[in-house]
């Protein structure tokens, strides 16, 4: 088995361990799931500390797209359909989830 050495502080290490001893693994046995997440090639979706600003853009985005249906609902599929291809081409989304 490979091994991988990182650096982190001392804090989040503590913080760490005491998550780790709670549902009583390791803590290797605690981060494995989220590397093996993070090195998915299908692509899924990794939790990182920009979700805080992606949910405000995500909001923001909501409320542009309801007053374009409201006003322009063939602008509004022409843009979904924009959006996907470019999700898709960033592997933000899986080609099964295309309509």
């Amino acid at each position: 088995m490979a091994r991988v050495t990182i650096r982190i502080d001392d804090a989040l290490y503590e913080r760490l361990q005491r998550r780790a001893r709670k549902v009583g693994v390791s803590v290797a046995e605690l981060l494995r799931p989220a590397i093996d997440q993070t090195a998915d090639p299908r692509g899924g979706y990794v939790y990182t500390t920009q979700d805080e600003i992606l949910s405000c853009v995500l909001q923001t985005l909501s409320i542009l797209a309801a007053s374009v249906r409201r006003r322009s609902p063939e602008t509004l599929e022409q843009g979904m359909a924009d959006a996907r291809a470019l999700l898709l081409e960033k592997g933000l989304l899986s080609p099964d989830e295309q309509p």
